[in-house]
């Protein structure tokens, strides 16, 4: 089971203030070559035919094509910004550019041209077409960049939100964060899901796109597992909660209830069914198990002792073994 409620995310993100800094740009004076009234000019000599250069070499006398293409070629100033939604202001930081030729290579490979981690990232890019990817945190998008002569903008909605994650036993018992993690998947038939994020830890703050998503929440190492699909809604923080049925174990090899723990014990658990779900050695070892039937095995020496036990849901429980009764 999930429990999940909605804040405003605009809560969490910082408001930037830009300032606008003015560049003064002084020019130097030009100096002029003046002819000598006193000398009188002089008769230019007539050119030789033979010696007079090809029009390719006469400046200003290129194709043009040659025009247009060292005009194209000059690189043009690009700026790009980012926004939750359409309706928020800029994303103040960690968002990552990358701006890649739309054309793709001989392999099908899309060339990286730039990357800027500003999050107003301000780039000069020859005029051509070329695919902008913005990414902040796990929310990313791509789309089409056209650059052309003059100033270019671009303003980028993202249509992001957020996830808070926790887990409890049922009952509102809380976990120690230690014991706990999460897997982000796409939505859809598990044949289907991806992999988004992976081993969060509980309460982080996950950036996402819009939409649903498949949550895996695991209790310690073994088998207390959770999944529930959670909406994450466009400018908004989703905090969900996961309730496990499962509970922390320990166990102690004893000659009588209450006993001292025996030390060095080979401890194996299985299932009805005769999978193997935990080992350890020692004399108090502890794990997490679902709730469900269970078969302890203790070996300590040559002689093995074990007992059938139910795990039920809830708190801490020490389950004892005693070498009087449960000898196998």
């Amino acid at each position: 089971m999930a429990r999940t409620t909605m804040l405003p995310v605009y809560r969490l993100i910082a408001c930037a203030i830009l300032g606008l800094a003015s560049v003064t740009v002084s020019t130097a004076p030009v100096a002029f070559a003046q002819e000598s009234a006193e000398i009188p000019p002089l008769p230019r000599p007539r050119p030789d035919r033979d010696n007079m250069p090809s029009s390719s070499a006469v400046p200003g006398t290129g194709t043009a094509a040659d025009a247009i293409a060292a005009v194209t070629s000059v690189p043009q100033s690009v700026t790009l910004t980012a926004r939750i939604t359409e309706e928020g202001p800029s994303i103040p930081e960690g968002v990552v550019w990358r701006i890649f030729d739309s054309v793709p290579d001989a392999q099908g490979n899309m060339t990286l041209v730039a990357k800027s981690e500003d999050a107003t990232a301000r780039l000069d890019l020859p005029p051509g077409e070329y695919v902008v990817h913005a990414a902040y945190g796990r929310a990313q998008l791509s789309e089409a960049l056209s650059v052309v002569p003059g100033k270019n903008e671009k303003v980028v909605d993202l249509e992001a939100g957020a996830l808070r994650l926790n887990s409890a036993v049922t009952g509102d018992i809380p976990i120690a964060p230690t014991q706990l993690r999460f897997d982000i998947f796409t939505a859809g038939e598990e044949s289907s899901r991806v992999m988004i994020a992976e081993n969060l830890p509980p309460n982080d703050i996950v950036t996402l796109n819009a939409g649903t998503y498949h949550i895996v929440s695991h209790f310690g190492a073994i088998n207390a597992v959770v999944r529930a699909d959670l909406r994450v809604e466009a400018g908004q923080l989703t905090d969900a909660t996961l309730y496990h049925h499962a509970s922390e174990v320990s166990f102690r090899l004893v000659s009588e209830e209450g006993g001292e723990a025996i030390a060095d014990v080979e401890w194996t658990v299985k299932t009805p069914d005769g999978a193997t779900v935990f080992t350890d050695r020692g004399a108090f070892p502890s794990t997490v198990l679902a709730e469900g039937e269970y078969l302890i095995f203790a070996k300590q020496g040559e002689k093995v002792y074990n007992r059938e036990v139910q795990v039920v849901s809830g708190g801490s429980r020490e389950i004892e073994v005693l070498t009087s009764v449960y000898g196998g």
